[in-house]
C-alpha cells in the first residue's frame, strides 16, 4: 500500500482518452502511476476490457475533480518513451475545441493524434524512433529562387512583417498569393532556425501541387524533411512520420488539410489559411469544428501572426475585417491586381438562355467562343457541379425514377459503366433494361451531369482540329474520373501540358490550379442556387464562380482577353452583375445587409441538434422532448431568454442508408448565452436519452456554427 517503508509512492495523474461516444465520461479519467508524469505525456491506459492512448492532462479542475479513493485507481500500463510531451498550447488548443464544439475531451484529443499511435507499444514506439530517415538519392537541386514582387505583394509583405494578429489577405485571382506565403514563411524561417510554420489548403487534391512549390523554395535548404504533409489520403506510417517530424521540431513547414490545425508544432510562428472561405475547412462528422475558426484561436493563444488568403473570403471573415474603428478584428490587406503587365481578371459574359434555342445545352455563342480557343491552341474549362451521365433515369410511361430505395435521393446515372448509383449510401446497380414499374422501354435521362456534358462536347467538336492537324480532345475530371490512385495527378499533367483542349469538370478543377493555357471558361448551369432555401448559398456560388472565373488567363503571356461565360436564365440577378464587374465588396455589403436585416450570422450565432432513428417520428419526439426538458431545467440559466429553439423539422436530406435525419436549430444573438445553454443542455440530452422518448433513438449530436441549415 501507498505509504509503507520500501515502497515508492503512487502519483495520481488525469488521463485523456476517447470515451464511448455519448457517455458521461467527457472529461480526463484518474489512473494511478509509479513515476510523476508530466502533463502531454502519451501513456496506454486500462478501460474496461480494453487498452487505450491516453494524453496525460493538466491537474484536476473543479470540473473535473479527483478520485476519492486513489487506492482504487488502475495503474497506467505503459508510457511511450521517446516523445516529448505535448505542449501546454496544444492542450489548450483542444479543450477549447472541446469545450467550444461540445465533445467530449478525449474525443478530441485522441482524433488529433495520428492514428497508428494508438496501436504502438513503447517498444514498437523505440523502434520507429530509431530508424533514420532514408536519405534522398544524389544532391538536392538548386533551392527554387524567389520570385520578383509586385509593388502591392511588397506592400503587403512590408505590413505582414511589422504586425501581429490575424491578418485577411483579400487577392484577386493569379494576385500571387502564393508568392507572399512562400516569402513570408521564408523570411521567418531565416530569422528564426526553430521557427514552425502550418500552411492549410481546403482540399487533398490541392496539397501535392503546393507541397511541390514549398520543397522547391525550402528542402534544398532546410533538409528533405522540412516539409511534411498532413492529410486524410496519406496511409498511417505516412501520417505517423508527418506528425513525429513537426513534434519534434524537425519539420519547419507543416502543409496539409483542416487536421493539420492540431498538428504538434511547439515552435509555431505562423499559420496561413489559403482559400479561407471554403466551407471544407469545417468537420462534418465526430467533432464538428471548423479548423479557420481554431486557426485564429490558436494564433492569439500563442502569440503567433495568422493569414487568411481568398479572392472571396466568407463573410463572416469578412465582416471581423472591417476598419478596427467599425469594430473589426482582423487587419485587411488588399491585393486587386493580377501579376504581369498585360495580366488582367477575365471578361465575364452573361448568355441569357430564355433567348437561345429550347433546350440547347451549350449557347451557340458560347459553342463558336471554344472553336476559336481550340483553333489558337488555348483551353478551355467547362464548369459543371454535378458528376455522372444524369441526375436521374426517368420512364415517359408512368413517371417512374431511379430514386434509392435506401435514401431521399435519385441514384444517378453513370452511362459509362451502365450503373445507377446513389452519391450518399453508394447503393449501386446496373441500369434496367425496362421500367421496373411498367415495363416501358423508353427511359429518359434528365439532367445533365459532367459525363453527359463531355460527351455532348466531344460530339459538337468531332470535326475540330487543333493548330498541329490532330482531332480535338476533350478531358473530364470529377470525383468519378480520378478515383483510381495517382489519375488525378496524371489528368492534371495532360491539361499543364497541353493535351487536352476542353475540360470539363466540377469544383475539383475550379479553384486553386494554375492553369497557364486556359482563356475561357463556361459555367453552364449555376442557376439552381440563386433561390435556394440555404441561406449561405449565394456566397458559396459566388465564390465557386470567382474562383472557376480565375483560371482563365492566368499566363499573361497570352494577349488574348480572357474570359468568363456563364448561361443563365437570371442575367439580371445582382448576383451575376457584381460578377461581372468582379465586386466581391459589393456583393459581400448587399449579402452582409440581407443577413442583418434577418439576423443571420454573422449578426447572429446558431447551433443543430441533429437526430437520428429508423423512423422520423422517433427522431423529432427525441428533440421535441429535448426542448421541453431545456425549457423546465434550464429557464433559470443566465441567457437563457436570449436563446430561441426553433421546433423540429426533418433535414434536407432526411433519408439515408435507411436512417432517418431530423434536426433543431437553435439560434442567439450572444455567443456566450448559446455556448452557456449548449454546456449545461449536454446533461439534459444524456437524460432525455434515457426516456421513453429516446427510445428506438440511433445517435444525436451536436454542430455548432453549422454551415449548412
Amino acid at each position: 500500500m501507498q505509504g509503507q517503508i520500501g515502497v515508492a509512492p503512487m502519483h495520481q495523474v488525469s488521463v485523456a482518452v476517447q470515451t464511448p461516444a455519448h457517455s458521461l465520461l467527457s472529461g480526463p479519467l484518474s489512473y494511478r502511476s509509479a513515476q510523476e508524469l508530466p502533463p502531454g505525456s502519451l501513456v496506454r491506459v486500462p478501460l474496461g476490457s480494453r487498452e487505450l492512448l491516453g494524453v496525460v492532462w493538466d491537474a484536476p479542475t473543479p470540473e473535473h475533480p479527483p478520485a476519492h479513493d486513489p487506492d482504487k485507481l488502475r495503474d497506467v500500463a505503459a508510457v511511450l518513451g521517446g516523445v516529448a510531451p505535448l505542449s501546454a498550447h496544444w492542450r489548450r488548443l483542444v479543450a477549447f475545441a472541446a469545450g467550444y464544439y461540445q465533445r467530449s475531451l478525449g474525443e478530441v484529443a485522441l482524433a488529433a493524434l495520428p492514428p497508428q499511435l494508438r496501436e504502438l507499444s513503447d517498444g514498437q514506439m523505440q523502434r520507429r524512433l530509431r530508424r533514420k530517415a532514408v536519405a534522398p538519392d544524389g544532391p538536392l537541386p538548386p533551392a527554387e529562387p524567389p520570385l520578383a514582387l509586385s509593388a502591392e505583394q511588397q506592400a503587403v509583405l512590408a505590413q505582414l512583417h511589422a504586425g501581429s494578429g490575424t491578418f485577411v489577405l483579400y487577392g484577386s485571382t493569379g494576385s500571387g498569393k502564393t508568392e507572399v506565403y512562400l516569402q513570408c514563411v521564408q523570411t521567418l524561417l531565416q530569422q528564426d532556425p526553430q521557427a514552425q510554420v502550418i500552411v492549410m489548403v481546403p482540399e487533398i487534391n490541392l496539397t501535392p501541387q503546393l507541397q511541390s512549390r514549398f520543397e522547391a523554395r525550402f528542402a534544398p535548404v532546410h533538409g528533405p524533411a522540412s516539409v511534411v504533409a498532413m492529410h486524410s489520403g496519406m496511409t498511417p506510417p505516412q501520417r505517423l512520420r508527418s506528425w513525429l517530424a513537426a513534434h519534434s521540431g524537425q519539420a519547419r513547414v507543416v502543409l496539409g488539410t483542416r487536421m493539420a490545425v492540431f498538428a504538434s508544432v511547439p515552435q509555431l510562428r505562423l499559420i496561413v489559411v489559403d482559400e479561407e472561405h471554403d466551407p471544407s475547412y469545417k468537420q462534418q462528422e465526430g467533432a464538428r469544428y471548423s479548423a479557420r475558426d481554431l486557426a485564429v484561436y490558436r494564433g492569439q493563444q500563442e502569440g503567433v501572426r495568422v493569414i487568411l488568403g481568398s479572392a472571396t473570403p466568407s463573410l463572416e471573415t469578412w465582416h471581423h475585417s472591417r476598419p478596427a474603428a467599425e469594430g473589426g478584428r482582423y487587419q485587411r490587406l488588399h491585393m486587386p491586381s493580377r501579376i504581369g503587365e498585360q495580366a488582367q481578371l477575365p471578361l465575364v459574359r452573361r448568355v441569357d438562355m430564355n433567348h437561345q434555342p429550347r433546350r440547347a445545352v451549350f449557347a451557340p455563342p458560347l459553342l463558336e467562343a471554344i472553336r476559336e480557343r481550340v483553333a489558337r491552341g488555348e483551353q478551355s474549362l467547362v464548369f459543371l457541379n454535378r458528376r455522372g451521365y444524369a441526375p436521374v433515369l426517368q420512364c415517359t410511361a408512368c413517371d417512374w425514377k431511379s430514386d434509392c430505395p435506401h435514401c431521399s435521393a435519385y441514384r444517378v446515372f453513370h452511362k459509362i459503366d451502365r450503373s445507377l448509383r446513389c452519391h450518399h449510401c453508394g447503393y449501386t446497380e446496373p441500369v434496367p433494361r425496362a421500367c421496373p414499374e411498367c415495363g416501358n422501354l423508353d427511359i429518359l435521362p434528365v439532367g445533365r451531369g459532367t459525363e453527359q456534358l463531355q460527351e455532348q462536347l466531344a460530339g459538337l467538336l468531332g470535326n475540330l482540329q487543333r493548330p498541329d492537324g490532330t482531332p480535338v480532345r476533350v478531358g473530364r475530371i470529377d470525383a468519378d474520373s480520378t478515383r483510381q490512385q495517382g489519375s488525378l495527378q496524371t489528368q492534371l499533367a495532360q491539361v499543364h501540358a497541353g493535351e487536352v483542349d476542353v475540360l470539363v469538370g466540377t469544383q475539383m478543377v475550379a479553384k486553386g490550379h494554375d492553369f497557364r493555357r486556359i482563356t475561357l471558361v463556361a459555367a453552364v448551369n449555376p442557376d439552381g442556387a440563386l433561390y435556394s432555401s440555404d441561406f449561405r448559398a449565394p456566397e458559396r456560388l459566388f465564390s465557386l464562380l470567382m474562383q472557376a472565373a480565375g483560371r482563365a488567363g492566368r499566363d499573361a503571356g497570352i494577349r488574348t482577353r480572357s474570359e468568363m461565360w456563364v448561361q443563365t436564365f437570371h442575367p439580371a440577378h445582382p448576383l451575376f452583375e457584381a460578377l461581372k464587374r468582379h465586386d466581391y465588396p459589393a456583393f459581400a455589403a448587399q449579402q452582409l445587409a440581407e443577413r442583418r436585416a434577418a439576423g443571420l450570422p454573422p449578426f447572429s450565432f446558431q447551433a443543430l441538434l441533429r437526430a437520428e432513428a429508423r423512423t422520423q417520428e422517433v427522431a423529432q419526439a427525441f428533440l421535441t422532448a429535448a426542448a421541453a426538458a431545456a425549457t423546465d431545467a434550464l429557464a433559470d440559466l443566465p441567457g437563457f431568454a436570449l436563446v430561441t429553439v426553433y421546433p423540429a423539422v426533418p433535414m434536407g436530406m432526411q433519408r439515408v442508408a435507411n436512417v432517418e435525419r431530423a434536426q433543431m436549430l437553435l439560434e442567439s444573438p450572444s455567443r456566450p448565452a448559446l455556448q452557456t445553454f449548449l454546456a449545461h443542455w449536454h446533461a439534459v440530452l444524456h437524460a432525455t436519452r434515457q426516456t421513453p422518448a429516446g427510445r428506438g433513438l440511433l445517435r444525436w449530436a451536436l454542430d455548432v456554427d453549422p454551415l449548412a441549415i
